[in-house]
């Protein structure tokens, strides 16, 4: 199955402050996306087929902070069929729930976020279903990466091949200083095939990325920090510190000037200045009539924290 996430990655930002519905289930139809089901005060948890992903809602003054976990610690979070299909669900209801400004995704089990794709399944597939996975994968790291709202990957251990390619598709990264990324596929006969050959190079350059996936080495973590693959290395263990630490920063801006920045971002690296501009403007336009923009100036004017809304 393919699903057509291309077109959503391009048109999603547009969408952002314009719809008035939730995506569509049908994006994740075959998957079988369940509803939320509220634990506690507490915590949001996503009821899911796959026990290898939860997504939590943080609560009190986090209020607006969502959190995937990668959970298959038998596995190293290899990514097979069945947690491919808790991703998906815990990236749609990301992209359903009105409340959220910023996402995490970060792993439950010790010195690892992800090593790639689950190769022992891989090895029981035949060639369609070969096909059918990866483009599925690749479709929901693309679904990912169009997400409305900021997204944070905090990698501690080994990112490996889909694992980099996840955390790539988020908009910042951080990293343990013993973090260990790579993309090794040409050891495999094979390409980066969910997105490590685009998004690579648009993050290191041309001709670093080449290295990188022409050797398939291992990158550390501070190596990781000096060439821009990731924002920020800290000490092994407070990867999930710093980016809680960010999102908490991030939590506190306006809403809607956080989705049309991201917007203006995202498809406007692609256009000519004189275009990105013009985009930069229709999104600065879309913010004027809103009640956050007045909150925040009488803020400012109040010398107190602004509450903002999303309206």
């Amino acid at each position: 199955m393919v699903v057509a996430f291309v077109a959503i990655a391009k048109s999603v930002g547009q969408q952002c402050l314009k719809r008035s519905k939730p995506y569509s289930n049908s994006y994740f139809s075959s998957y079988g996306v369940q509803k939320w089901q509220f634990q506690s005060h507490r915590t949001l948890i996503l009821q899911s087929a796959s026990e290898s992903v939860k997504l939590e809602r943080l609560s009190d003054s986090d209020s607006g902070i969502l959190e995937v976990k990668l959970d298959r610690p038998e596995a190293r979070n290899a990514i097979g069929k069945d947690m491919l299909k808790g991703l998906q669900q815990a990236l749609e209801a990301v992209s359903n729930e009105r409340s959220a400004n910023v996402l995490m995704i970060c792993s439950s089990v010790p010195k690892v976020f992800c090593a790639g794709a689950d190769l022992k399944e891989r090895k029981t597939m035949i060639l369609s279903e070969v096909q059918d996975f990866v483009s599925t994968l690749r479709s929901t790291f693309s679904f990912l990466e169009a997400l409305h709202i900021p997204t944070i990957a905090a990698i501690e251990g080994i990112a490996l091949g889909g694992g980099l390619e996840m955390a790539m598709s988020c908009d910042i990264r951080i990293c343990g200083e013993d973090a260990v990324m790579g993309l090794p596929e040409t050891g495999l006969a094979i390409i980066p095939g969910a997105g490590g050959t685009q998004r690579l190079p648009r993050l290191v350059g041309k001709s670093i990325a080449k290295d990188i996936i022409f050797t398939g080495r291992k990158i550390s973590g501070k190596d990781a920090g000096s060439i821009g693959l990731v924002n920020y290395c800290v000490p092994a263990g407070e990867a999930r510190l710093k980016a809680l630490e960010l999102a908490r920063d991030i939590n506190q801006k306006g809403p809607l000037a956080l989705r049309m920045a991201k917007r203006a971002i995202d498809q406007g690296v692609e256009l000519d200045t004189e275009s990105g501009l013009a985009l930069e403007w229709d999104c600065y336009e879309q913010l004027l009539d809103t009640k956050d923009r007045v909150e925040g100036l009488a803020a400012y004017a109040e010398r107190r924290k602004p509450q903002y809304k999303g309206e």
